[in-house]
């Protein structure tokens, strides 16, 4: 005779041991050391989830559950809709090898009926599903991850050959707003390299012009313009409206103002230069490491380095 649903979920049950949510919300708040894992699938997710729970859909679970849960032996317990589904998944990690597998009894229904919090990721246009979709697949990124890159602020020091790659792909990934600082124009011999700027432009603005590329690339994106030095006068203002600043300047000047203002204000920098076929590229975190200066303490005499 075949088996039933109910047959199946009784199978579980034997070798899924069952929590209440109650028991779940104890031990959250305890600070025990378990894993949450979230079976339902992502449009579910979408309507909400509980906080710090790495999402698995079960029908991709038996291919990517290892990759968010690495060790076998790692307390896991997993809950979706009602429970079912979860206890079913409990089910197939203990044939997978994982021994410490328990079901939350009820679900996020239950959890959300006894009063417990939820947490909703940003919600994205079917436009942004889409132009996001293959960054979701990453578990570094995911939903939560974009969410993130769309209210960041990057500030790029230079829209040339470090700062026109940096601001094209921060555009593409989504990172919501750029602010972009040059008082430079477009000039025929950028464009051999500086990739957001195109031959109709020439003698255009370069902070212009990358706003223009970004617009049609990304309407995701809001940029802010600087056409104008970087300088004592205005950094600090410019500088205090961003989450990172992306250093791609090309002269010692400006680069040693870009590191003294961003440890003062606490933001981290992340450092590109460049001559010919050699390059180096940094991440420089205020009060968690060293800075620029500290690296190279003093600029070199000017004409000791080539442009």
């Amino acid at each position: 005779m075949a088996k039933t649903q109910h047959d199946y979920l009784d199978e579980a049950r034997q070798v899924v041991p069952e929590v209440s949510v109650e028991e779940v919300a104890e031990r959250r708040q305890r600070g025990d050391g378990f894993v949450l894992l979230d079976v339902r699938e992502k449009d579910e997710v979408r309507t909400g989830y509980i906080d710090d729970a790495v999402s698995v859909p079960r029908g991709f679970l038996e291919m990517q559950v290892s990759g968010q849960v690495p060790d076998p032996d790692q307390e896991v317990i997993v809950y979706c809709a009602g429970g079912v589904r979860s206890l079913l998944a409990g089910r197939v990690m203990r044939d997978m090898g994982y021994q410490n597998v328990y079901s939350m009894a009820g679900g996020i229904a239950r959890w959300k009926d006894a009063g417990y919090p939820i947490v909703r990721d940003r919600e994205m246009s079917n436009e942004q599903l889409e132009r996001y979709s293959r960054h979701f697949l990453l578990s570094q990124i995911g939903e939560k991850g974009q969410g993130k890159l769309l209210d960041a602020k990057v500030m790029l020091v230079g829209a040339g050959g470090l700062g026109s790659p940096a601001a094209y792909y921060l555009a593409a990934a989504g990172v919501g707003t750029l602010g972009v600082i040059d008082a430079d124009v477009v000039d025929m011999s950028n464009l051999q390299r500086q990739i957001i700027h195109s031959n109709d432009r020439v003698g255009m603005p370069k902070t212009e012009s990358a706003a223009m590329t970004i617009a049609a690339l990304n309407p995701d994106v809001k940029v802010n313009a600087y056409t104008e030095y970087l300088t004592t006068d205005n950094v600090m203002a410019i500088f205090s409206e961003y989450d990172i600043i992306v250093d791609g300047c090309d002269n010692f000047p400006t680069r040693y103002l870009v590191n003294d203002a961003a440890v003062m204000l606490g933001k981290p920098i992340v450092h590109g230069s460049i001559f010919q076929f050699e390059g180096q590229a940094s991440v420089f975190k205020p009060h968690e490491g060293p800075c620029y200066r500290c690296l190279f303490p003093s600029p070199p005499p000017p004409g000791m380095v080539p442009s």
